[in-house]
């Protein structure tokens, strides 16, 4: 296999190499062109792309097409068409044209809208995207496209990712031009996100109707041993495992996927895969994408892949770490400290526009990362807290330190780890640690922003952060503007001061699990929403809406029908995963539970008939007590019911959040603690579905 790695490697993707085999110069120059520098593609250029990319998807064993897109579902869609038409004497030709190429018309009014579409109008376009590659998929050749309404709202997550980046590329250029690099024509940011998940037992997941219908387990007693040894992370991977691991790597290296790492995480059952750095909106295709590859490579080796935030409670649940950065197109990356991060002038602008963007648009990000699911995780010891702060590290922090109070840069110089045996070779410290209570941390040449959950589409997260870093490079030019060339140097480290003494309240180097920050962070005016209803309205604000116009992200249509389909998502998740626990309380639970009593009851009488000086204490014990949670469980499980149906009838969309939030989910955690408990007193074997412990260890 090994051998073959470079053969197979992007063998299902029209990529470079294949569009310089495939097409003529000329049309690769312009095609080229159109993705290095945003220029726009004429049609006869589309024509010849297409006439190569169905020759080489059909030379691929492709029969049908597809436009490829990222509705606001979160997840992706497609629709099929075959490259056949009518021949002239009853036979077919294959054929496909760059109008089929460049523009598709879905049916729009399915997907969610809020509010930009009625049911009646239905039509919607899709629109290729030349920046990212197409592939071939399950004999279909698929073409990434932005999605948009009639009226050309956007309906998708892709356009807002492309308009942010096209954004922040036009600000880097405007400030890397008065920092004197003139010849730059472009910037994009890179994105490199890893992917925590679940593997569990396809059966089990069968025979638990909360994982098929939410996502994750509303019932479930904690087993004896959990995650507390920490014996799974980095653990030696079980060959079940090892194999769909394996598997999983070639088909994403088919689809040119780099994926690069990958290992046992914290949780029984948690594993990770981390690709290498991509350009931002083709690293958020390939990770829909892979997502998609697990669950179909699980389910060939038994499995199921849980992509939810929290499947399990009681042990940690999945994120999805962003790492991004940002360079010069073919050149340097402009958050690379060098050795010398006091004196380069380049990083510090870059590095202090971040901080600033952090600061400032702290809502915007927490709200990027806001969903039912990840409200479990957010602040539970086990991912970053709901605050948003930044971590820079000892020596860049002294570094800003120094440049805020005026001060020499005290220079330490690299420093060698001493590891007390000397067979061992040298290494040296890296000039940053890793925060891992920290939201946003810098980790050498990028930010790692650790909020995302694991089922989160990328797009969203780097749109906020592409659009908050284009504006403070905006401020930051406007207040060098007209500055001339002799006094640069001493503006700059002017502006950088007055920035830093702004925003140094977002950066925190310490603990962010402790009571002390969450005191400290109150006293320094930070933000900190618990939960997706805190947070949502965050996005109507006034200067959140103002940001979104300026830069071209979205117009205020589109920012408020964004709002509607978050809180509906929120609310949609709530009554599911409600209604679900009701059903297995009812169908599932109460039942096995009665049942149980009804044995041990059974067997108290038989030993009364048996001989009446045998004791019975014991099982009339037991039956009490389980007759009691029968009647408490029944009791609680009516109360979620009326509170779910309360909840339904209220028309205001938030203060239906609100009430999911505060009520019904108060109701479920209360349920299930009695059930839980009730459930460590039930035999397995009278247990309808399988318990955390046969899920988690008998993999």
């Amino acid at each position: 296999m090994n051998s073959k790695i470079p053969e197979i490697y992007g063998s299902l993707v029209f990529n470079d190499k294949v569009m310089r085999d495939k097409l003529p110069k000329d049309i690769y120059k312009a095609l080229r062109k159109t993705i290095d520098n945003n220029t726009h593609l004429e049609i006869d250029v589309a024509n010849a792309v297409a006439v190569a990319m169905k020759e080489w998807a059909i030379e691929n064993g492709a029969t049908h097409f597809t436009h490829w897109f990222q509705p606001l579902t979160g997840y992706t869609a497609e629709k099929h068409d075959s490259f056949i038409s009518p021949g002239p004497c009853g036979d077919i030709i294959m054929d496909f044209s760059g109008k089929e190429l460049v523009k598709g018309e879905p049916d729009a009014s399915s997907f969610p809208s809020g509010g930009l579409r009625a049911t009646f109008e239905a039509r919607g376009y899709t629109n290729w995207d030349p920046t990212s590659p197409a592939f071939i998929k399950d004999k279909t050749l698929c073409i990434p496209t932005a999605f948009c309404s009639y009226s050309g709202e956007a309906l998708d997550k892709k356009t807002p990712l492309l308009r942010s980046m096209e954004a922040l590329s036009k600000e880097a250029v405007k400030m890397l031009k008065i920092l004197g690099k003139e010849n730059v024509s472009g910037v994009s940011t890179t994105v490199g996100p890893e992917q925590e998940y679940f593997l569990i037992d396809e059966e089990d997941y069968k025979l638990r109707k909360d994982l098929i219908f939410t996502g994750r387990t509303l019932l479930g007693a904690m087993p004896p041993k959990g995650q507390e040894m920490e014996d799974h992370y980095f653990g030696a991977l079980k060959p079940r495992v090892s194999e769909f691991m394996h598997e999983l790597d070639e088909e994403l290296w088919k689809l040119g996927i780099p994926a690069k790492t990958k290992h046992n995480e914290v949780a029984p059952c948690q594993h990770e895969l981390a690709p290498v750095f991509d350009t931002t909106n083709v690293a958020v295709d390939r990770n829909q994408l892979t997502m998609e590859v697990m669950k179909k490579v699980a389910k060939k080796h038994g499995y199921v892949c849980l992509l939810h935030e929290k499947p399990f409670a009681g042990v940690n649940g999945s994120g999805k770490h962003n790492n991004w950065s940002i360079s010069i197109n073919g050149g340097d990356n402009l958050l690379d400290p060098g050795k010398t991060p006091d004196e380069n002038i380049q990083f510090l602008v870059f590095l202090m526009a971040v901080i600033s963007a952090v600061d400032d648009y702290a809502d915007l990000l927490r709200l990027s990362v806001a969903s039912a699911g990840n409200d479990h995780r957010l602040g539970a010891n086990e991912a970053p807290p709901a605050i948003i702060s930044i971590f820079l590290g000892d020596e860049l922090t002294a570094v800003l330190d120094a440049l805020e109070k005026d001060k020499l840069f005290d220079k330490k110089g690299r420093v060698q780890l001493e590891m007390g045996a000397k067979v061992l070779p040298h290494i040296f410290r890296d000039t940053t640690d890793r925060n891992r209570t920290s939201p946003f941390a810098f980790t050498g040449n990028k930010f790692e922003f650790r909020s995302l959950g694991s089922s989160f589409s990328v797009a969203g997260p780097n749109t906020v952060l592409n659009t908050a870093v284009a504006e403070e490079l905006s401020k930051f030019s406007e207040e060098l503007k007209g500055v001339p060339k002799s006094k640069l140097n001493e503006a700059v480290h002017e502006m950088l001061k007055k920035a830093l003494k702004a925003h140094k309240r977002v950066i925190f180097n310490g603990n962010g699990y402790t009571d002390e920050w969450v005191k400290e962070a109150e006293k320094r005016g930070l933000y900190n929403f618990k939960s997706t209803p805190d947070v949502l309205p965050q996005l109507l604000a006034k200067k959140n809406v103002e940001l979104f116009k300026k830069h071209g992200i979205y117009s205020e249509t589109e920012i408020h029908a964004r709002y509607e389909i978050m809180l509906e998502n929120y609310c949609k998740t709530l009554h599911i995963e409600a209604l679900t626990l009701q059903d297995m309380i009812n169908k599932q639970f109460a039942p096995a539970l009665m049942a149980y009593t009804d044995e041990v009851v059974g067997t108290a009488l038989s030993k009364k008939s048996l001989l009446k000086t045998l004791s019975t204490e014991a099982e009339e014990k037991l039956a009490a007590q389980l007759s009691d949670y029968y009647t408490e469980i029944l009791k609680r499980n009516e109360k979620l019911k009326k509170d779910t149906e309360k909840a339904q009838k209220i028309t205001d969309s938030l203060k239906q959040a609100v009430f999911y939030h505060e009520t019904v989910i108060k109701d479920m955690e209360e349920l299930r603690k009695v059930a839980d408990e009730a459930e460590g007193l039930i035999p397995e074997d009278l247990l309808p579905y399988p318990t955390y412990e046969q899920m988690l260890f008998y993999v």
